[in-house]
C-alpha cells in the first residue's frame, strides 16, 4: 500500500533547491536535537568566536558581530533557564540556535554561518565538549587514586592471601593489592591525558570538506578557543572521530579496572570469604529475604562496564565503512559518547566514595593467609638457597604438600623432623619461613610485596615520582 506524503510547514535553511517540504517522519527520524542539545554551551562558544573572527577579517561588520554575540548570549540564558523552545523540525542544536538567532536579530543572524558548515561546526562542538569532560574525568580518577593510596597507607600491616586462578597462591600485603589498582588507574589517567592531546585540535574553518575561499583567520579562532593546534587537512577534520573512539576505548579500560576491583569486593564481601564489610550506604536489601545485604553498587559498576564496551563497538562500526568525508552516519557518534561520559563519570565518583566506607576484616584475612599452602614457594626457595636446583626443590615441596594433604594438616603445622624426611638440607631455620608474615617480609625485590617496598612505593606516589 502506498503511503501518502505528509508535509512539513517548516522552512529549512538548506531548502533552496528542494521543491517539497521534508516529510515529518523524516524530520523525526533524522533529528538529533533530543540528545545533542547538551552541546549548546559549546555551540554558542564556537559561534561567538566565529562571529568575532568574521568581523576581524572584515567579512561582517563589528556591529553585526556584537549583535550576534548579544543574541547568542540571550539564547544561552533562555536554554539555561529552560524557557527556550526546541522544535524537532530544527534537526539539531546548531539549526535550533541559528533559527532562534535569526528570529531575534534578523539579517545579521543569517550571516553567522558564513564560511562555516555544520560539518566543521559539530566537530568543533564535540571537541570542546569532550575536552571539558576529559578534564573533569581526570580529576575524578585522580581522587580515586588518592583514596587508594590513603587506604593502602592506613592498612599497610594487613597480610592477606594473594590469588591466581581464584586459588590461594602466596601471601601479600593488602596495601600491595590496593596499589596494584593504583597502577591500573594511573595508566588510565595517562591514557586520558594522551587522548586529550588529540581532542585538542581545532577543526573550525574546514567548512564542509574543502575549506573556504573566504579569508578566515583560523589561528585567531584557535587562540580564542584555547586550542593549541589546528587541523591540517579539511577533509580529515570534518570526518575524524578517532578522538571519540579513543576516548571510549580509554573509558572502557577504566571501566575494566573498576569492574575487576568490584568483582573482588563482591567475592570478598560474601560469607564464604568474609574479607570486607561494605557500608550499608552502598548496599541494598532483598524484597523477600530480610537477611540479605547485596553489593549492588559494585555489581552495577561491573554491569555498566559491558554497556561502555558496547559503545566502543558501536563507534568503531559506525566509522569502519564510511566513504570520505562527512556522512550522516556520524550523527550516531553522540549517543554512545554521551552515555559513555555519563556512565564512566558516575562510576568513578561512586566507587571513590564507596572505597572510603569499606572495612577490611584483618583477622579473617590474616587467618586465611596461613591456609592453603601459601608459603610452599617460600619453602622451595629455601631449598634453592641451600643449593638444591629449583626444579628438584619444586618436586620436593610438591611431595611435602601431598603429605600434608594426606595427614590433614597445613604447611605451617609440619615439624622439622617431618621435613628432614624429604631432604637432608632442611635445618631448624626453616620453620619461620612457613609463616605468611615472614613470607611477605622477604619479598623485597623491586615491585615486591614486602612492607619496606610497599612503603617505599607509597612515598614515591605521594612525592609525585
Amino acid at each position: 500500500m502506498e503511503m501518502k506524503e505528509k508535509k512539513s510547514k517548516s522552512k529549512k535553511p538548506w531548502g533552496g533547491r528542494f521543491k517539497k517540504d521534508t516529510d515529518r517522519r523524516v524530520e523525526s527520524f533524522t533529528s538529533s536535537l533530543a540528545y545533542d542539545r547538551r552541546l549548546y554551551p559549546y555551540d554558542l562558544a564556537g559561534s561567538v568566536v566565529h562571529a568575532r573572527m568574521l568581523a576581524r577579517q572584515g567579512i561582517i561588520s563589528p556591529a553585526e558581530a556584537e549583535e550576534i554575540c548579544r543574541g547568542l548570549q540571550a539564547i544561552g540564558e533562555e536554554i539555561e533557564s529552560g524557557s527556550f523552545r526546541f522544535d524537532e523540525s530544527d534537526e539539531d542544536i546548531h539549526m535550533a540556535i541559528e533559527k532562534a538567532l535569526t528570529a531575534r536579530i534578523g539579517k545579521a543572524g543569517e550571516k553567522l554561518h558564513t564560511g562555516r558548515s555544520r560539518n566543521d561546526q559539530v566537530a568543533l562542538d564535540v571537541r570542546l565538549y569532550l575536552r571539558e569532560q576529559t578534564e573533569a574525568l581526570l580529576k575524578l580518577v585522580g581522587d580515586l587514586k588518592k583514596r587508594l593510596v590513603e587506604t593502602a597507607k592506613k592498612e599497610i600491616e594487613i597480610v592477606m592471601p594473594g590469588y591466581t586462578h581464584l586459588q590461594k597462591a602466596q601471601p601479600v600485603l593488602l596495601a600491595h593489592y590496593l596499589l596494584a589498582f593504583w597502577e591500573m588507574f594511573d595508566r588510565d589517567e595517562e591514557r586520558f591525558r594522551d587522548c586529550r592531546k588529540r581532542i585538542d585540535v581545532m577543526p573550525l574553518g574546514s567548512a564542509a570538506l574543502a575549506g573556504t575561499s573566504l579569508s578566515l583567520d583560523r589561528e585567531y579562532a584557535a587562540e580564542l578557543l584555547q586550542f593549541p593546534r589546528i587541523s591540517r587537512n579539511s577533509m580529515d577534520a570534518v570526518s575524524d572521530r578517532d578522538f571519540i573512539a579513543e576516548f571510549i576505548f580509554a573509558a572502557s579500560l577504566l571501566m575494566t579496572h573498576m569492574s575487576r576491583f568490584c568483582e573482588d569486593l563482591i567475592i570478598w564481601s560474601s560469607q564464604e570469604f568474609g574479607y570486607v564489610e561494605i557500608s550499608d550506604a552502598f548496599t541494598t536489601g532483598s524484597s523477600i529475604m530480610p537477611q540479605k545485604k547485596n553489593p549492588d553498587v559494585a555489581e552495577l559498576i561491573r554491569g555498566k562496564t559491558g554497556r561502555v564496551y558496547g559503545h566502543l563497538i558501536a563507534i568503531l562500526t559506525i566509522l569502519k565503512g564510511l566513504p570520505m568525508t562527512y556522512n550522516r552516519d556520524l550523527q550516531e557518534d553522540k549517543e554512545p559518547l554521551f552515555d559513555t561520559v555519563d556512565t564512566v563519570t558516575a562510576a568513578v565518583a561512586i566507587l571513590t566514595e564507596m572505597i572510603t566506607r569499606i572495612v577490611y576484616l584483618r583477622p579473617r584475612m590474616e587467618a586465611e593467609a596461613e591456609l592453603g599452602f601459601t608459603t610452599a614457594t617460600d619453602l622451595a626457595e629455601y631449598l634453592v638457597e641451600k643449593g638444591v636446583p629449583f626444579r628438584e626443590a619444586h618436586s620436593i615441596v610438591g611431595r611435602i604438600v601431598a603429605y600434608c594433604l594426606d595427614a590433614g594438616k597445613e604447611l605451617a603445622m609440619i615439624t622439622f623432623e617431618e621435613l628432614k624426611k624429604f631432604h637432608a638440607v632442611f635445618a631448624d631455620d626453616v620453620l619461620p619461613r612457613l609463616k605468611a608474615a615472614r613470607s611477605v617480609n622477604m619479598k623485597k625485590t623491586f615491585g615486591g610485596t614486602s612492607p619496606e617496598r610497599v612503603a617505599e612505593r607509597i612515598r614515591e606516589i605521594e612525592q609525585g615520582e
